[in-house]
C-alpha cells in the first residue's frame, strides 16, 4: 500500500479558463487523454460512511465501483478509498460483469460498515496533468443520480485534486498552489442533492 498527499480544490466553473490559464504558467502538461467517468458508491443503511466523511473521522472508506463508458478499457473496478491516521489509499480489483450484477442486488459485507447497498452514481470528465511532482486531475461536468435513477442534477462547481508523495511538503505544495482547499466528496456532495 502507497500512502499519498491529496489536496481538493473547488472552484467555480466560471473561472474555468483563469485555472487553465494558471496551469499554463505552472507548465502542467497533459499525462492522460481526458474520459468519462461513471462510479457507484454504496454504503449502509445509516449512510455512516457520508457521516464519517462529513465528520472527517479515521479510519473511513468509500466503497465504489467505477468503470470509464466511452473508452476502450470496459473493466469495472471495485474499489475502496481508505482515510486513515497513516494519509489516504485506494485498493482496487477488476470485477466481471456478473459480480457487479450481484453487487448490486445483495450488496457488499465490510468489516467497518457491515451491509453496503448501492447508494449513488456520480458521472463526470477527468482531465489528467502533471506539473513536477504533482498529479492534478481536473473533474467537471460532475452529475448526481439515485440508484434507483432520479437525476440529481450537476455540480456548480468543478473539482481539482492535487496527488503527491507522502514525502513531500505540504508547505511547499500549498506555495506552488496558493487556492483555496476545500473538504469535497463527490458522493458526499450527490448525498446532500436528496
Amino acid at each position: 500500500m502507497s500512502f499519498r498527499i491529496e489536496e481538493k480544490l473547488k472552484i467555480d466553473k466560471n473561472r474555468l479558463v483563469d485555472f487553465k490559464s494558471f496551469l499554463i504558467n505552472k507548465t502542467a502538461k497533459q499525462i492522460y487523454k481526458p474520459r468519462k467517468i461513471q462510479s457507484l458508491y454504496f454504503d449502509n443503511n445509516n449512510y455512516e460512511m457520508y457521516k464519517d466523511s462529513l465528520e472527517g473521522l479515521t479510519p473511513r472508506k468509500k466503497i465504489r465501483i467505477r468503470n470509464y463508458p466511452d473508452t476502450s478499457d470496459k473493466n469495472l473496478y471495485l474499489e475502496t478509498k481508505i482515510s486513515s491516521v497513516e494519509g489516504r489509499f485506494k485498493t482496487r480489483k477488476i470485477i466481471d460483469k456478473k459480480k457487479f450484477i450481484d453487487l448490486k442486488k445483495n450488496g457488499i459485507m465490510d468489516s467497518q460498515y457491515g451491509l453496503c447497498i448501492p447508494v449513488l452514481y456520480v458521472e463526470y470528465s477527468r482531465e489528467y496533468l502533471k506539473t513536477k511532482d504533482v498529479r492534478i486531475s481536473l473533474d467537471t461536468k460532475i452529475n448526481y443520480s439515485l440508484f434507483s435513477g432520479r437525476n440529481l442534477g450537476e455540480d456548480e462547481n468543478l473539482i481539482v485534486e492535487l496527488k503527491t508523495s507522502i514525502n513531500k511538503d505540504i508547505d511547499e505544495l500549498i506555495s506552488e498552489f496558493p487556492l483555496q482547499r476545500t473538504r469535497f466528496s463527490k458522493y458526499c456532495n450527490g448525498i446532500e442533492k436528496i
